[in-house]
């Protein structure tokens, strides 16, 4: 079976964004849950994802995480609910 890649976006207490990239989504977040997933989430609980996105490589998931963490918070939100 051919691994798959996701960027996801957290939603945190506060009303923060949170954005990674995993091969898991779901056990990712129960990472962030249990404290284990990444610096910024044991400071800021996730409560939630947002939105993910698959890719077919590595480096393609890589390139748009990196892409979206340079995005304001309020072009991210576009980008979780473009209406």
């Amino acid at each position: 079976m051919e691994k798959k890649h996701f960027v996801y976006i957290l939603e945190t207490e506060h009303n923060m964004l949170y954005c990674g990239y995993t091969d898991d989504v779901e056990r990712r977040f129960q990472a962030h849950l249990n404290g284990t997933g990444a610096k910024f989430t044991r400071a800021h609980k996730p409560i939630k994802i947002l939105y993910t996105k698959e890719f077919e490589t590595k480096s393609g998931a890589l390139k748009e995480e990196y892409r979206i963490k340079k995005l304001t918070k309020a072009e991210k939100l576009k980008l979780i609910n473009p209406q």
